[in-house]
């Protein structure tokens, strides 16, 4: 496990557009999945203890989310040989056992988590209804222990979107397992 903290995205970049596969292969597309106040993509994975800490607490927002007018996308970039449990095959049980009820995507080429400069699980996207980037930081303060999380930044990024508000700042990079590369 090699700890990785996100890259600093300015606020305003354009979200790039994608269509991958979810693993029962339907195709999403970003832009038809914008919300009406916007929508959140997080790149994840399966087997990162970052991600598996933390994946909980992404499914609750997902849903708060929803009820704001703001979409969810998870993609997993992890698609590599050496770590099994990230396999295509392996995440309709994932999405079950966590009730992974947004489209969970995969990123087989990695193009996508490239162009978004991804570099951890979990690395949260948060873009406005006309596609630019308000939030890229981490979901709260506290990765290993929900009872001891003191802010949660993503939630309060997301009220403030769909409030018209502004975020917080500074917004705190995300940390977590990198993603796996294949080069």
């Amino acid at each position: 496990m090699v700890l990785m903290k996100s890259f600093d995205h300015p606020l305003g970049f354009g979200m790039p557009d994608f269509l991958l596969p979810d693993p029962f292969g339907n195709k999403i597309g970003a832009k038809q999945s914008l919300g009406e106040k916007g929508l959140l993509i997080v790149f994840n994975c399966n087997h990162c203890p970052y991600a598996i800490a933390q994946w909980p607490r992404l499914v609750r927002l997902a849903q708060e989310a929803r009820t704001l007018g703001i979409n969810t996308i998870a993609i997993n970039a992890n698609i590599h040989p050496d770590y099994p449990d990230d396999a295509v095959d392996r995440m309709p049980a994932t999405m079950e056992k966590l009730g992974i009820d947004f489209p969970y995507l995969v990123d087989e080429s990695q193009e996508v988590a490239r162009e978004f400069k991804a570099q951890c699980t979990p690395d949260p996207f948060l873009f406005d209804a006309a596609g630019r980037l308000v939030y890229h930081g981490r979901i709260d303060d506290n990765w290993q222990d929900e009872n001891a999380v003191t802010s949660q930044e993503l939630k309060a990024a997301l009220q403030a979107l769909a409030d018209g508000k502004p975020i917080a700042e500074p917004q705190h990079p995300s940390m977590g397992c990198s993603i796996k590369w294949r080069e």
